[in-house]
């Protein structure tokens, strides 16, 4: 092609320009097939637009602000500690406070909601051992839900309020447990759950199995024989009970054997709640690391 049959940037412009409208015959789009064609996606488009605009309200119609309405209802909650790490791993050096600091202040951060000043200002002082069940009466609401007070001061030892340390800078920390809230579960079938901590079993070899229960050490659980009385439920979920406080299980190891690795796994002890799943390490239970070194 010589230089004089090259098309400049304006000459191609110019003919998109006379393609969308031709000024001497005065036509848009100067090929009607291309004119049918982009009527057609239009008119399709807007029809999926107007579909999907119309699925969605109509399945919207059917959610519920304050429940889910189908539920896939897990039979067995999930477990999780304070403090964590990505790792689920605590280790720190008892001589050496920066290793352990953290720990003590997230601690302070998460109990804080749990001061008893705040509790009785915002929470109901319930009948411990039943169920606080608060169902709706026909098509009325019973909401806002009143919620039971959990007061720091149930985890004694560990609540930080006698031991600002939380048993850390003496080597016998506390760890706090908690079970994952799911709306309309009665764990326990009437009768309290608890939580029992042991030595984890792991695999050590191809045959071999280990467990750590010999470097435990006796353990002190707050509060007293590490219940969640039945008052903190049944959860009617965050929007219907917007200020629950959700129970917790305080676990202090007070012999801990020093400098070495250390798998310990909770598990919550319930009638109705199963813990054997291989499948989900979470449910019912939870496993962590504990090292503390005083060298």
């Amino acid at each position: 092609m010589s230089n004089k049959d090259k098309k400049t940037c304006g000459d191609v412009l110019d003919e998109w320009k006379e393609f969308f409208w031709n000024p001497r015959t005065r036509e848009f789009i100067y090929n009607r097939d291309w004119a049918l064609i982009l009527l057609f996606y239009l008119v399709f488009y807007c029809f999926l637009t107007g579909l999907f605009t119309l699925t969605m309200w109509v399945m919207l119609q059917t959610l519920d602000d304050y429940k889910p309405t189908y539920q896939d209802r897990l039979a067995t909650p999930g477990m999780m500690i304070r403090p964590r790490s990505k790792t689920l791993e605590i280790t720190y050096s008892m001589s050496n406070t920066e290793t352990w600091d953290g720990y003590v202040n997230t601690l302070n951060e998460f109990l804080l909601p749990y001061n008893d000043s705040l509790q009785a200002a915002n929470n109901e002082f319930c009948t411990p051992g039943k169920y606080f069940t608060q169902d709706d009466s026909s098509d009325v609401r019973n909401n806002p839900k009143r919620s039971c007070q959990f007061n720091r001061t149930a985890l004694e030892d560990c609540s930080g309020l006698e031991d600002q340390y939380y048993g850390y800078r003496n080597g016998q920390p506390c760890v706090l447990i908690k079970l994952n809230r799911v709306i309309g579960m009665k764990p326990g079938d009437g009768e309290a759950p608890f939580v029992t901590c042991t030595g984890k079993k792991y695999k050590v070899g191809k045959d071999t199995w280990k467990e750590d229960s010999d470097k435990i050490g006796p353990i002190a659980y707050f509060p007293p024989n590490g219940t969640f009385n039945l008052m903190y439920y049944p959860y009617y979920g965050k929007h219907a009970q917007v200020n629950y406080s959700q129970p917790l299980v305080a676990v202090k190891f007070l012999n801990l054997t020093m400098n070495t690795d250390i798998n310990i796994e909770c598990r919550i002890m319930a009638r109705n709640i199963k813990v054997n799943n291989e499948r989900d390490k979470f449910a019912g239970r939870v496993s962590f690391l504990l090292r503390i070194d005083n060298i």
